[in-house]
C-alpha cells in the first residue's frame, strides 16, 4: 500500500527525544514493505506542502509524536479520501518532565474525529502491529446506555466563569451556553484574559500576602524567580476577587500560552490553591470541565482535580497535570516548581496519595450528552512525571479503559475525586436524563 505520513510535534516538548522516537517509527515503517510517502521530519504546525505530499495515498497515517492540538490533523483526516490511522508513542515513567505527552494528543484527536464522524484505526506503543494499524477495523463508536439508578438532582444554579476563549484545535473544550443551561441549569459569564491580568497587576500587596505566606512553606521556593512568583500569586488573588465579585462556583481559564507569553506567570499554582478552597478551575477554558468538577465536588464533598490521562500501559494509567492538583491529594509535602515547558513559576509538584478514586466527565463526545465514569485506585508508586500525577490501577483494566476512551471519543480532561462515587454519578446521569458509560465495562 501507499502510506502517507504526517509526523506531528511541537517545539515546547523535548524535540531531540521526539526526533529519536520518530526515527524509530520510520525504521519500522520502512521495513514494512509499504510505499511510505510524506515528510520525514516533525511538522511543528500546519503544513500545506505535507498535505499535498500525502494526497492520493491509500492510508493517511498520523504519527502523534508529541502532544499537539487537533486542528491540523482533523483537517487532514476529514479531507482525505482513504483510510485514516493514528500512531502515538509512549514515554517512560521515570519521574522527570512529560517529554512528549503523545497519548493526550491521541485523546484530543480521537474526540475531534468522533465529532466529525471520521472513523480511524489507532495504536499506542513503540512497537506496533503495522498491518493491523493500516488495515484493521476502524474504531466502532461506543455510547452509554440509559441510567437505571434513581435520579439524583444536581445544583441548578451553578455560575461558571469562562476567562478567555479555548485554544484553537481544542474541540474538547467547546460549549454552547444555551445547551449547557438546558442540561444543567448552569450559566456562564464570559470574561477575557486581559480582565484577569489587569486585576492581578492592580492587586494591593496586602491582598497578595496571604498567598505568599501559604506558598512560603513549600520546598524549592528559593529556586524560583521572584517576579514570576509574585505575578503567579497575584493571579490567585485576582481569581478569588472575581469569584467573590460574581459569586462564581467554578472557573474555566485559558491558561496558555498568554499567561506565560503576555502576563509572565503561571496560573497552575493558583488553580491548586482555589481548588483546595472548593472553587474548582478548569484548564484551557474547558467550561464543561468546570461544570464536571463542580458536580463531582458536590457529590464527593471534597476537592477535585481536572486531569489529563497521559499514559496507559495495559496494567495502569497515569493521570497528570502541570502542577495544579489540590494539596490535600498530595502523598508528600508539595514542592514549588516551574512549568515543565514554559519554565515559569508557580506550580506545585507532588505524587497523588494512594487511595480509591473516581474519574468523571460530563461529556459531549460524538455530539451526545452523557456521563462517563471510571473507578480505580491510585497506587503507592513513585511520581511518574513532574507536576501533579498519580498511577491508577483501573477496576476494569487499563487496556479496556483505553480502548473505550478511543471508542467513546472521550474528552481529554476528566475530574478526579477520592472515594468511590460511581453509584452517585449514575444517579446524576438519571437526574439529567442522559446516558451513562462506564469505561471498560
Amino acid at each position: 500500500m501507499k502510506v502517507g505520513i504526517l509526523p506531528l510535534g511541537r517545539p515546547t516538548f523535548d524535540v531531540p527525544y521526539a526526533e529519536q522516537k520518530l526515527a524509530a517509527m520510520l525504521t519500522q515503517l520502512d521495513a514494512s514493505g509499504h510505499d511510505i510517502v510524506g515528510p520525514r521530519s516533525l511538522l511543528m504546525g500546519p503544513d500545506e506542502g505535507a498535505l499535498a505530499a500525502v494526497a492520493g495515498a491509500d492510508v493517511l497515517l498520523i504519527l502523534q509524536v508529541t502532544f499537539t492540538d487537533a486542528a491540523f490533523a482533523t483537517r487532514a483526516a476529514t479531507g482525505f479520501d482513504g483510510a485514516v490511522a493514528i500512531w502515538a508513542v509512549p514515554e517512560p515513567r521515570v519521574g522527570g518532565r512529560l517529554r512528549l505527552n503523545a497519548f493526550c494528543g491521541l485523546n484530543l484527536l480521537s474526540h475531534a474525529l468522533g465529532l466529525n464522524d471520521r472513523r480511524f484505526t489507532w495504536a499506542y506503543g513503540d512497537e506496533v502491529d503495522l498491518d493491523a494499524l493500516l488495515t484493521g477495523p476502524v474504531v466502532a463508536p461506543r455510547h452509554g446506555a440509559p441510567a437505571t439508578a434513581p435520579a439524583r438532582p444536581i445544583r441548578r444554579d451553578l455560575h461558571i466563569a469562562r476567562i478567555g476563549a479555548r485554544p484553537d484545535g481544542f474541540d474538547t473544550c467547546a460549549y454552547d451556553k444555551d445547551e449547557l443551561s438546558a442540561l444543567t441549569g448552569a450559566r456562564v459569564t464570559e470574561l477575557e484574559l486581559p480582565q484577569l491580568f489587569d486585576a492581578a497587576r492592580a492587586l494591593p500587596d496586602a491582598a497578595v500576602a496571604p498567598y505568599a505566606e501559604k506558598a512560603a512553606s513549600l520546598g524549592g521556593m528559593d529556586t524560583l524567580d521572584k517576579g514570576e512568583l509574585d505575578r503567579s500569586l497575584r493571579l490567585a488573588g485576582a481569581l478569588k476577587g472575581l469569584k467573590d465579585q460574581h459569586n462564581f462556583d467554578a472557573m474555566a481559564i485559558r491558561c496558555w500560552p498568554e499567561t506565560f507569553t503576555e502576563y509572565g506567570g503561571a496560573v497552575c499554582g493558583p488553580v491548586s490553591i482555589l481548588g483546595e478552597a472548593r472553587t474548582p478551575c478548569a484548564c484551557e477554558a474547558d467550561v464543561y470541565g468546570a461544570v464536571t468538577q463542580a458536580i463531582l465536588q458536590d457529590v464527593a464533598e471534597a476537592p477535585v482535580f481536572l486531569a489529563d490521562l497521559v499514559d496507559m500501559d495495559g496494567e495502569t494509567g497515569v493521570v497528570w497535570h502541570c502542577g495544579q492538583a489540590p494539596v490535600s491529594m498530595a502523598a508528600k509535602a508539595p514542592d514549588a516548581t516551574v512549568h515543565t515547558n514554559r519554565k515559569q513559576a508557580l506550580l506545585l509538584e507532588f505524587p497523588l496519595k494512594p487511595g480509591r478514586v473516581t474519574l468523571f466527565r460530563l461529556s459531549q463526545a460524538y455530539g451526545r450528552k452523557q456521563v462517563i465514569i471510571a473507578t480505580g485506585d491510585v497506587l503507592d508508586a513513585p511520581m511518574a512525571y513532574t507536576g501533579t500525577s498519580g498511577t491508577v490501577r483501573f477496576d476494569r483494566g487499563a487496556d479496556r479503559v483505553c480502548a473505550d476512551i478511543m471508542a467513546s471519543g472521550l474528552e481529554h480532561h476528566m475530574a478526579l475525586a477520592y472515594g468511590d462515587h460511581a453509584q452517585a454519578l449514575r444517579e446524576v446521569a438519571a437526574g439529567l436524563n442522559i446516558d451513562v458509560l462506564e469505561l471498560g465495562a
